[in-house]
């Protein structure tokens, strides 16, 4: 295993994508429990979506040869009063998400990894859609006040299914589902 410091950040965002997916999980199963079934499902899908996103980590580190250990995650939230709340939560994980990113492909530029550096290219990428998508999310619940059916109101309008898929991103081991 090459030692360097955008392979032990790279180690730690395995870690930190599946606890982003952990936390929307939890994020939609309160949701879920408050017969908001759009937010509950918004958030169902960010859960899968960021469990790609650590197997797609995985998949770069099976493909350079690089070792690959899956790291436990700390506990998540799972307790909120508002509905506020949790997408407030959400947006701040994304901006951190949003750093750690930042910091592998820095990383990766200063240790001349070029291969690295490339691979967090879609990645920046997609952090700019996330916290621009979760921004709108929580503008929109702030505008609704005490009237969450206006965000699965909004929801229902603005998802598109079927979109097509993102035919850059990176793989994923065993698929992303």
């Amino acid at each position: 295993m090459i030692q360097s410091t955008f392979n032990e950040l790279l180690s730690a965002q395995i870690g930190n994508e599946f606890a982003a997916s952990q936390q929307y999980l939890a994020i939609a199963v309160w949701f879920d429990n408050q017969a908001l079934p759009r937010l509950a499902a918004h958030f169902y899908a960010r859960s899968i979506e960021e469990r790609n996103h650590a197997m797609m980590l995985v998949q770069y580190r099976l493909d350079r040869g690089l070792g690959v250990v899956i790291p436990g995650i700390p506990a998540v939230r799972n307790d909120f009063t508002l509905v506020i709340e949790p997408i407030a939560l959400a947006l701040a994980q994304e901006k951190q998400v949003t750093a750690q990113i930042e910091a592998l492909f820095r990383a990766a530029r200063a240790d001349g990894d070029a291969l690295g550096e490339q691979a967090m290219l879609w990645f920046l990428k997609e952090q700019v859609e996330e916290v621009a998508s979760m921004s709108t999310l929580l503008t929109i619940a702030q505008r609704a006040g005490d009237n969450p059916f206006d965000i699965e109101d909004h929801i229902a309008r603005e998802t598109v299914t079927g979109a097509p898929a993102d035919t850059d991103a990176p793989a994923a081991a065993g698929g992303a589902l």
